[in-house]
Formats: structure tokens, C-alpha cells, sequence
């Protein structure tokens, strides 16, 4: 999924974690960079693939399918790993498992860069995901294991702070260096950003752990990988021309998996996932509202840049700064989003949000062919990002709120979670969407043109690419140019319609919050104190 702003609830996260080994306040400036580098790894590499995505699929020649599994790879061991991650570093030390996840991350990275094909790319996309299933975490539960309660505050506002610029500037750097160099060199920007994290770590990071922490939660893992795998694999080989037998297959392995995991999580120890936690309604709702907005979210943002790029002619280095608006309000209004909970209530912020949220998606459908950034896209980038700015803060409070104390850790670390999968299960989705209806609209364009009938079915067979179809080389350059005009209102099409899709997903957020949060005035939950510092550890760091 893409990653342009960060993820609900890593405050939640940071908060709720017990202060092990206070560090001075030099030392914390070095733990603060190095934190703030390695989670930006994560975050730079999200944006700057997503750019990189219409270049990748014409150099490696893929269908929509290969380019998804290029992203869905990554999010997959990222979403279904992130917690057990965060049990690894309270049990074998936060330093050490964060320094693992970034010598996976980078030596991950680096493969990418070097990929002969597409299938060694998802592969190493894969072994990223994991590298990044122990950083991610490990960058905040190492902030709340150094800094204490009265200082976390503006920790976590200057670890936010920074960590927006560089996820803002990401697409823009990324999108030069696929423009100008190549989508092979955005792999490499990790490296220096690694050996920075490294040495700074060494010398001024402390390795804690957390002695009290139970076991890890490893049949869970699995059986959620497998489970979020098998459904995601179903989903998109849908549209690919596999054999059907092998897409039921996965899909039915999948569900069949999903349903193991939540037996397992009643019984074990341990669980990467307390159930008990949804006997509230409001977690309940919370977590809902985060799967259909964040779905919607993750689902606009994948095809976004093909638009841009493919349809409406950007550079990538255009592309990529056209979504800064989203990260610069982000960061303006964050501050200020998180005082409305305590003015209105979670319920309201929390309809609000996700309406105006829906209401930007759905003006991404507005656009055609051509025309100003600043009157198609720019519009509908704000009214998204205003929409988000307003849901985010509420969103983390809300979830904290809704269980006890001792629970906050693992709840923030769900909502987390949550979010990544909503992005997973809705590129698939959007997928098996884009290439039904473009094909549609493709066929019935095509009808119109002076073409042959084999050359319909030629074009109509590469559907599955979505862009960049070969156009037939008998043509003369007017047939040509007309179906490449064909091509581009037929994608037009389809892109629509998902925006719409988006729009509608994040209007139905906002009804499950006015349906499953309560209306009163509630207070963010103050810092834990020394004292009042849970006693059951969170698997969620």
C-alpha cells in the first residue's frame, strides 16, 4: 500500500511503551535521527516505488498484475509480520532487531535495484517487507523505550515532523532520479540513509528489552501470511488468465487460513492479536472505519500515478510533486486536528473526515484528458488531504480510548496493522476493477475504428496491461493515433470509476463511525505515567 503519510496510530504505539533505559538529551538527539532515518526508509521507498510503477511495467513488460505484485509483495510480509516484529525486539532487543530490519531492508533494496526480471524484483519486494516488519516497529518502540513520559511529547512531534518532509520529498527526489537516471537507481537511495542508521545506532542507541515480554506469536504470523497471501494471490491472478482452479484454490487456502488464525489467537498465550480487544464497539468500529478508509486510500493512490504519467503526460518528477499538497497538509494541520476530540468528540471528526476525505477521491473523477494541474488534480489532492488531516489524529485518539490501559499498545499496533492490510486487499480489488471495466470500454471503442477483427482481439487480449498496449504496426499514423486515443478514454474510463469506488468506500467510513463511536467530549489519554505504566507488555511495539 502507499505509504504518504503515516500510519494511524504510531503514536498510540509510542505512547503506550514503558521508558526502560532513559537516554541524556545529546544521546536522544542521535536516537531521535536514527529513528527518524529508518522509518523513513520505509516511508521513501513506499512513495517512490508508486511513482516509479508505469516506468517499471514498460521496461519489464508487465501486466497490472506484475506491477501489483510488485507493491502487494512488500505489504503483505509488512502488514502480516508488523506486530510479531515488535514482540522480537521487547524479546531480543529493540537496537538489535531495529538493526536487523534495516541490514534486511537495505540488502533487500539493493536486489531490487539489480532485478533481471520481475519475479526476482517481487521476490526481493518480499524480503523487504520483512526487513521492514522489524524497522518499523523497532523506530518507535525504541523512541519509547529511551525517552520518558514527560519528554515524549515532543519526541513524537519532532520524529513526525521530520519523518513528513522526507516521506514529501521522496516522490519528488524518486521521481527525478526514474526520469533521468533510472526506476533501478530509487532502490539505491536507501543505502547511504542505512549506513547512517547503522553507525548512529551503534554509538548512541541503547539496546533494551523488556524481560516481563511473553512468547511470540509464530503460528499467528503464519497463519495470517498465508491466509492475507492466498486471498491476495486469488485475487489478482483473477485477472492474469490463470487457470481457475488456481485462483479458487488460493482464495479458498486463504480464507481457510484466516479462519485457523482466528482459532489460534483465542487460544494461545500470547496473541499477535487479542480478540477480546473487539468486544468493544468502538475498537470495533475503529478498526472498520480504518479498513474501508485506508482501503480507499491505498486503492486512489496506486492508480493515481499511472494517470498521471501514462494518460495526462507528467514526467515523473511532475508526478511525484503533484501529490506534495497531500504531505505539506498534512503536516500544517496535524497539530490542530488532534484538539478536535477534545472539542467534539471522537463521532465527529470521524464522519467529517472520512466525508470530505471521499469527497477528494471522488473529484479525482472529474478530470479528462489534459488540462492544468491546478484545475483537475490539485482540487481534489486538497479536499483529500483536508479530509485525512481531520480523521488521522481522532482516529489514533479514538482507538486508544476505546480500550483499557494496559491494552493501548497492542490496540495502536492493530489499528496499524490494519490500515497496511486495507491497502493490500484494495489494490487487488481495484485491480480485478480496472481491467474488467477498461476492457469494457476498450471493446466498445474499438468498434468504431477501421480495424480488423483480429487486431480488436489482439488489443483486447493485452487488456490486462491496462496502459502501454502495442498498437497493431499495419496502421497508418491516423488509425494509429486513433487508437491510442481510444486507449487513453477507455483507461480515463476505468479510473474513474475506482475513484468513485474510493469515494464511496470513505462515505461508508464515516457512516460506521456515526454508527459505532460515541458522540461525548473525551480527553486524548494522558502519557502513562511511571507508575501507571502497563504491566502486561504489548506485542504491538
Amino acid at each position: 500500500m502507499s505509504t504518504y503519510l503515516a500510519q494511524p496510530c504510531d503514536e498510540g504505539v509510542v505512547r503506550a511503551e514503558r521508558t526502560t533505559s532513559p537516554a541524556p538529551a545529546v544521546a536522544g538527539r542521535w536516537v531521535l535521527a536514527a529513528t527518524i532515518l529508518g522509518s523513513s526508509m520505509a516511508s521513501i521507498d513506499g512513495t517512490v516505488v508508486n511513482v516509479a510503477l508505469p516506468y517499471l511495467q514498460t521496461d519489464l513488460k508487465a501486466t497490472v498484475a506484475g506491477v501489483q505484485w510488485v507493491i502487494e509483495a512488500y505489504s503483505l510480509f509488512l502488514a502480516a509480520l508488523l506486530l510479531v516484529g515488535g514482540s522480537l525486539g521487547d524479546r531480543l532487543g529493540r537496537r538489535f532487531v531495529f538493526l536487523a530490519g534495516t541490514v534486511i531492508f537495505t540488502a533487500a533494496s539493493i536486489i531490487c535495484g539489480l532485478a533481471p526480471g520481475l519475479s526476482s524484483l517481487i521476490a526481493a519486494r518480499s524480503m523487504q517487507g520483512m526487513g521492514a516488519a522489524l524497522l518499523v516497529p523497532g523506530s518507535l518502540s525504541i523512541i519509547s523505550s529511551v525517552f520518558p513520559v514527560a519528554q515524549r511529547g515532543r519526541a513524537i512531534g519532532t520524529w513526525a515532523g521530520f519523518s513528513a518532509i522526507t516521506t514529501g520529498l521522496g516522490p519528488v527526489a524518486g521521481g527525478w532520479l526514474v526520469q533521468n537516471v533510472s526506476w533501478r537507481a530509487i532502490f539505491f537511495l536507501n543505502v547511504p540513509l542505512a549506513m547512517a542508521v547503522v553507525l548512529i545506532s551503534l554509538r548512541w542507541v541503547p539496546d533494551t528489552k523488556d524481560e516481563t515480554t511473553g512468547g511470540t506469536d509464530w503460528w499467528g504470523a503464519l497463519l495470517a501470511t498465508v491466509g492475507l497471501g492466498g486471498i491476495v494471490f486469488g485475487l489478482i491472478q483473477a485477472t492474469s488468465g490463470s487457470p481457475v482452479w488456481l485462483v479458487w484454490g488460493a482464495g479458498t487456502l486463504g480464507i481457510a487460513s484466516l479462519v485457523a488464525f482466528v482459532l489460534v489467537e483465542q487460544r494461545v498465550p500470547f496473541p499477535m492479536m487479542p480478540l477480546s480487544l473487539f468486544r468493544s464497539r468502538t475498537f470495533l468500529g475503529t478498526n472498520l472505519l480504518t479498513l474501508l478508509l485506508y482501503g480507499a486510500l491505498g486503492g486512489v493512490l496506486f492508480f493515481v500515478p499511472f494517470d498521471l504519467i501514462r494518460i495526462q503526460g507528467y514526467s515523473a518528477t511532475a508526478a511525484g510533486a503533484a501529490l506534495l499538497p497531500f504531505i505539506v497538509i498534512m503536516f500544517t494541520l496535524s497539530r490542530w486536528s488532534g484538539g478536535l476530540i477534545d472539542r467534539y468528540g471522537a463521532r465527529l471528526p470521524l464522519m467529517v473526515g472520512p466525508a470530505l476525505a471521499g469527497i477528494g477521491f471522488g473529484l479525482f473523477a472529474l478530470p479528462g484528458i489534459g488540462g492544468s494541474y491546478w484545475t483537475t488534480f490539485f482540487p481534489a489532492i486538497v479536499v483529500m488531504a483536508l479530509g485525512m488531516s481531520v480523521a488521522v489524529a481522532p482516529l489514533t485518539t479514538a482507538v486508544m480510548n476505546a480500550v483499557d490501559r494496559e491494552h493501548v499498545g497492542s490496540a495502536s499496533g492493530i489499528n496499524n496493522a490494519a490500515s497496511r492490510v486495507a491497502g493490500l486487499l484494495a489494490i487487488a480489488v481495484f485491480g480485478i476493477i480496472a481491467v474488467a471495466v477498461f476492457r469494457l470500454n476498450l471493446g466498445h471503442a474499438l468498434r468504431s475504428l477501421p480495424l480488423t477483427a483480429s487486431a480488436r482481439q489482439a488489443l483486447l487480449q493485452q487488456a490486462d496491461k491496462l496502459t502501454g498496449l502495442p498498437v497493431p504496426p499495419h496502421l497508418s499514423s491516423i488509425d494509429a493515433a486513433m487508437v491510442h486515443q481510444a486507449m487513453a478514454t477507455a483507461f480515463v474510463g476505468s479510473f474513474r470509476v475506482l475513484m468513485l469506488i474510493g469515494g464511496s468506500l470513505a462515505v461508508l467510513s464515516a457512516a460506521v463511525a456515526g454508527l459505532t463511536i460515541g458522540g461525548g467530549k473525551q480527553r486524548a489519554p494522558a502519557d502513562v505515567s511511571p507508575e501507571e505504566e502497563p504491566s502486561t507488555p504489548s506485542a504491538a511495539s
